[in-house]
């Protein structure tokens, strides 16, 4: 029998001028690292690096379901909207969390919809950060699939995402972590993978802003692995090419979820990653 570390709590902010209660984890001591989940998703794909003790020595992993995710409810009122996650929103969430912590300028890691929002806070609000870890992420990436299919009355719309996501796995990964990653898609509730994808694949505003950000100030580091079919080697690479100082890392045996479908093969890149950021503690 054990304990994991990890401690699961819930913040209330302001986001959109109503309360969101959001659930984040967090687990370690020293800098702040926020993790960001991928579309349809949500915090259970960074345990396994929240559980490593030696990346958890000498930074403090912190993790958060976005509203409508994971164990996070959507706000008061959703029954009569339609969820379309928005790049303002989305950036005032995290914002939002930042300060309902207290963090200060912790380095920001995003997968797929994170990674491209970590980008866009790094054009935006490199000021908020010390530094930016991209994964799975470019500059825009546009719908290849018809996201409608996953908010259908006829069609099981988290077995659909699924069914999407499993070709974005790489081979190389364990089948118990390919079937944990793709269940936290079938949990998913309904319309909102579509809601995430509505973002991912239509705000394309990321594209004029790469000129703007300076890796002199914040670094900004990618990573891809050569199994995505959603976000490509190509794509990440064409991305990084555009953003003067910014670092790539190809993963040759991973897919668009590393951090969950394949932990052991993910770890060592990240943590090269880490070691690419300043080393500050928070206060």
């Amino acid at each position: 029998m054990s304990i994991e570390p990890i401690i699961g709590r819930y913040l209330t902010v302001t986001v959109e001028g109503a309360p969101r209660r959001i659930y984040f984890e967090e687990a370690g001591q020293g800098r702040p690292v926020l993790c960001l989940h991928t579309a349809g998703a949500d915090t259970r794909q960074w345990r396994h690096l929240m559980n490593d003790a030696g990346i958890t020595a000498a930074n403090r992993m912190i993790a958060f379901d976005l509203p409508w995710h994971g164990k996070s409810l959507p706000p008061e009122g959703f029954e009569t909207e339609e969820y379309l996650l928005t790049t303002k929103a989305y950036m005032e969430t995290v914002l939002a969390v930042i300060d309902g912590l207290g963090l200060e300028r912790p380095v920001l890691a995003g997968c797929s919809m994170g990674g491209r929002i970590a980008l866009q806070f790094a054009a935006l609000h490199p000021d908020k950060f010390s530094g930016f870890i991209a994964i799975e992420a470019s500059d825009f990436q546009p719908a290849w699939y018809d996201i409608d299919w996953f908010h259908r009355p006829d069609a099981h719309g988290g077995e659909m995402g699924a069914a999407l996501v499993s070709a974005n796995i790489s081979p190389f990964a364990p089948n118990a972590e390919r079937w944990n990653t793709l269940w936290m898609f079938m949990q998913s509730g309904p319309g909102v993978f579509r809601g995430d994808l509505s973002f991912y694949t239509k705000d394309d505003s990321l594209i004029a802003r790469l000129g703007d950000i300076d890796t002199g100030k914040t670094p900004v580091h990618l990573i891809v692995g050569a199994y995505d079919l959603t976000c490509t080697p190509e794509d990440s690479k064409r991305t990084a090419d555009a953003i003067k100082g910014a670092t790539l890392a190809v993963m040759d045996e991973l897919g668009h979820f590393p951090m969950s479908e394949h932990p052991d093969g993910f770890q060592p890149f990240f943590v090269d990653a880490l070691a690419r950021m300043p080393a500050r503690e928070a206060k």
